[in-house]
């Protein structure tokens, strides 16, 4: 990003006063700022992709629009590509409610303020999965042992990856107690498409075949309506956990992310000025 931001900043003649133009709260400026999302942006257009940490390169998608040689490349420009339309539309920010004048009513500092923040937590969850996405299949599974950790389940040295050979199907374990006669077996799967109900089943088996009596399965992907189904049956015994709840419940224990900025909120204590 530095040696692109430098190209960039050459490319469009800023001028140092430009450079140093802050954002609002002091910590970057607004030219590393518009940089980073201008990235993300044509990372979720797929016209750039990050074959490692640290490395983007063009597409093929952004050789082609290249070749269009356009004026400029915005929101909307951006908007003719269905990932990045998904993109937006992931969370859709609550209607407004109706006023009685017929008005378009605008929202208040809080609430963009609001908005802006789960814009950039569903950044945050897309680029966290993105990351997991690249990492091995090895790590994967210990990412997964150690969230059931961080979220509560079992104690310290609690939970372990089974052997890569000879695992029965079974990832990780997670033992709740002490002598280990409470038992979690976990599922890991790194991938991008959909998990299907046979899968299930097979890890269903194998937990079966433990005699267990909890059974989680992790998924980078989703999981087919068929699989779905299945894990709602009794004899399954089995959470499924996809992509997006991954990430989600890693950023909730804050398991590989970590606090960029924190804003305090504060109003008036009306009882602060009650007179006696």
């Amino acid at each position: 990003m530095a040696e692109a931001r430098s190209a960039l900043a050459s490319g469009m003649d800023m001028s140092p006063e430009d450079l140093q133009e802050f954002v609002p709260s002091g910590q970057q400026t607004k030219f590393t700022n518009r940089v980073s999302w201008a990235k993300v942006y044509l990372e979720q257009a797929v016209l750039l992709e990050s074959p490692r940490r640290g490395v983007f390169r063009i597409t093929p998608r952004g050789c082609e629009v290249l070749k269009e040689s356009p004026e400029s490349i915005d929101l909307t420009f951006l908007s003719r590509f269905e990932e990045f339309r998904q993109f937006k539309q992931r969370r859709k920010p609550p209607t407004p409610p109706q006023i009685t004048d017929s008005r378009e009513e605008e929202s208040t500092p809080l609430e963009r303020l609001e908005e802006a923040h789960q814009q950039l937590q569903d950044e945050l969850a897309s680029d966290l999965l993105r990351e997991i996405k690249q990492k091995s299949p090895e790590f994967f599974e210990k990412l997964v042992v150690k969230l059931m950790l961080e979220l509560g389940y079992g104690g310290p040295d609690s939970g372990e990856v089974t052997p890569l050979s000879g695992d029965e199907g079974i990832d990780g374990i997670i033992k709740e107690d002490s002598l280990g006669l409470d038992v979690i077996y976990l599922q890991a799967k790194r991938r991008d498409g959909a998990v299907q109900r046979p899968e299930v089943q097979q890890f269903v088996g194998a937990l079966q075949g433990k005699r267990a009596k909890k059974g989680v399965f992790i998924t980078t992907g989703t999981f087919s309506p068929g699989a779905v189904e299945y894990a709602k049956e009794p004899e399954a015994k089995v959470v499924l956990i996809d992509g997006r709840k991954l990430v989600e419940l890693m950023i909730g224990c804050g398991l590989g992310v970590s606090t960029q900025e924190t804003y305090k909120i504060q109003r008036v204590d009306s009882n602060f000025f009650l007179e006696d």
